[in-house]
């Protein structure tokens, strides 16, 4: 096996089909997930998904979860401190990098690997610039399944909440809205796919309106 690396994971579809992607290289170990949690609310940042739920993710993929813990009003300089403390961590037993599951934002692309180089590590990113129409497509086409967890009520009605992210959900999408979301359009938790070893059930919770803008539905486990 060659390089050992972290997995930067959000429950989402973009680490789900960015970690089907880059297993296929298969020159590389998988040492740990690595997911950031807001304390306060035992939630994966900006998702929202109960860290319970990517727990169960991480058993069926078989692989360790690192949670990177944050206050709810976390400032920048306390998510990078956070985060170096655990890469450090990681890079005294041979991780030289992190895989994400980036697309296009050039931003977000350019902050990590700033962020990575301060601590001597790369940033992997298995689907950078991939078409995201063909790649909602291929997610739904292998059998992945998941359900939409959070919209931006700016540009996405609030009733995509809770739905299926399915070949029915991306049809019904308005243009303006990217197919993968990867301007934070919606969020999704992915609870079955070739990736895993068994499904993760599931049920719907309340939906609620946070900051007048972003309508949540939450997951529980059952």
């Amino acid at each position: 096996m060659g390089q050992k690396v972290l997995f930067s994971w959000s429950g989402g579809k973009d680490s789900a089909i960015a970690f089907y992607e880059f297993k296929k290289r298969g020159d590389c170990e998988i040492a740990s997930l690595i997911t950031t949690v807001t304390e306060d609310y035992k939630r994966i940042s900006m998702h929202g998904i109960r860290q319970a739920l990517v727990e169960k993710q991480a058993e069926h993929l078989d692989i360790p979860i690192e949670k990177v813990p944050i206050s709810k009003n976390s400032s920048n300089e306390e998510y990078e401190h956070a985060m170096r403390v655990v890469l450090k961590k990681f890079l005294k037993v041979g991780v030289s990098s992190v895989v994400f599951g980036d697309i296009f934002l050039e931003d977000v692309r350019k902050y990590r690997e700033g962020n990575l180089a301060k601590v001597g590590m790369k940033g992997i990113f298995p689907i950078w610039k991939k078409n995201t129409r063909e790649l909602a497509r291929e997610f739904v086409n292998l059998g992945f399944k998941a359900v939409i967890t959070s919209v931006d009520t700016n540009v996405l009605d609030k009733s995509f909440a809770g739905r299926n992210l399915d070949k029915q959900f991306l049809s019904g999408l308005p243009s303006n809205v990217d197919p993968c979301g990867e301007n934070g359009e919606f969020h999704s938790f992915v609870y079955d796919g070739p990736i895993f070893r068994e499904k993760i059930p599931y049920s719907l919770g309340e939906t609620v309106l946070r900051d007048n803008r972003f309508c949540y539905c939450d997951v529980l486990q059952k």
